[in-house]
């Protein structure tokens, strides 16, 4: 079995790929939407429409997978369109378990259209082994979803231990390894049966894109061919411009998760010893109860990702988000930018996120400036709570 590189290695070279056509060491673009057929073979195998086989995405969809150490990926058109995939699949009646705290995009899907499609769906409060067995409907269950760690709240979740009560029920296990990344985490390597990705966040990591990903793992090539059938019926497809900046931004991938997850290791550490924060949500952290767990399924960092929740409540997370001056105010995250979001204002009324949370997204500026940044964030709300001005 031949060994791939490191994935360093990996993504930097993009898989090494050459156009055989000019030698380029880059990706060439082809927009095409249609194929020449052969007039003497019209029923040969072969690429007809760019809906059912783009060559732009052959080169991006193999990255990803190898990163992921996969058995094949589909690109889509955006993360939803690639988490909807799967669950699209699925017939009415059938179960699926996922946690309170996962994706709000997942959430608001499976509570209107999913229903409406007949799903039974079952969210729970401790994401365990234990519950979830206790959750498990025999012979309905047919996926456990997981989100490790879970935005914005950054529980860590054991992927092999549930991966292993879930197969015994029958189940699938999905998980949505955005956050991670295949840099940091492998879940096929855990237990996953199907791993997906918003594109627009680190592995773009630009963000000047819209794009999804899904890997199935190893012996479960039926499912690669459930979600092609799902990406062409409902026409999820990614443009090929979108794919070649996707196999861009990814050339740099294994750097800037790297980068972000050291520099979000600094800031946490700055907040948690801050007198104007309550709690701060990273699983980098020792006193984080996902700690151990982390450290043993994520390799060399824990994500760019964290939260803190202001001491003061809402009105206070909002002044500390309203005076930061180079870290910037949007939604969204992975990109070289850091960002700052209030983020339950963003879910909606019915959002379990606490409503003095602030999340953050770090990027690739200079630590000491967001420290600071920061830093004069707090002390600023801090003086007008206790002045009142």
């Amino acid at each position: 079995m031949t060994r791939l590189p490191h994935p360093d290695t990996l993504a930097a070279t993009a898989l090494g790929w050459i156009d055989r056509e000019t030698d380029a060491m880059a990706a060439p673009l082809r927009p095409s939407t249609s194929f020449l057929r052969d007039p003497a073979h019209l029923d040969r195998a072969g690429r007809m429409f760019t809906r059912d086989d783009n060559p732009s995405y052959q080169q991006t969809e193999a990255v990803i997978n190898a990163l992921e150490g996969g058995a094949g990926c589909l690109l889509f058109s955006s993360g939803m369109a690639a988490i909807t995939a799967v669950f699209q699949r699925l017939a009415p009646g059938d179960h699926v378990i996922l946690p309170v705290r996962v994706y709000s995009g997942l959430r608001d899907w499976l509570n209107l259209h999913g229903r409406r499609w007949g799903l039974e769906v079952s969210y729970l409060q401790d994401y365990t082994p234990a519950a979830i067995e206790a959750a498990i409907i025999p012979g309905k269950t047919r996926i456990v979803w997981m989100e490790t760690p879970s935005n914005p709240t950054w529980v860590v979740t054991d992927i092999a231990a549930i991966s292993k009560v879930a197969h015994e029920a029958g189940a699938l296990v999905g998980i949505d390894n955005t956050v991670s990344t295949p840099i940091l985490t492998q879940p096929i390597r855990h237990g996953a049966d199907i791993v997906v990705h918003s594109g627009s966040k680190y592995l773009n990591g630009h963000g000047d894109l819209i794009a999804g990903a899904a890997v199935v793992a190893p012996g479960r090539e039926d499912l690669l061919s459930d979600l092609q059938v799902q990406r062409n019926h409902y026409g999820a497809i990614l443009g090929s411009f979108e794919a070649w900046l996707l196999l861009r931004g990814m050339r740099t991938l294994a750097l800037r998760v790297r980068a972000q997850s050291a520099a979000a290791m600094k800031l946490a550490a700055f907040l948690e010893g801050h007198a104007a924060v309550a709690e701060v949500l990273y699983p980098g952290l020792p006193s984080h109860p996902g700690h151990d767990i982390a450290r043993r399924q994520m390799a060399g960092g824990f994500g760019g990702m964290l939260s803190f929740r202001v001491a003061g409540g809402e009105a206070a997370a909002k002044a500390v988000a309203s005076r930061v001056g180079v870290i910037r105010q949007a939604i969204s995250f992975g990109s070289t930018e850091t960002v700052i979001e209030h983020r339950a204002g963003m879910e909606g009324p019915d959002s379990p996120t606490p409503r003095d949370l602030l999340r953050i997204s770090v990027g690739l500026e200079n630590i000491d400036e967001l420290i600071g940044d920061l830093g004069q964030a707090l002390e600023a709300a801090t003086i007008q709570k206790e002045t009142g001005a």
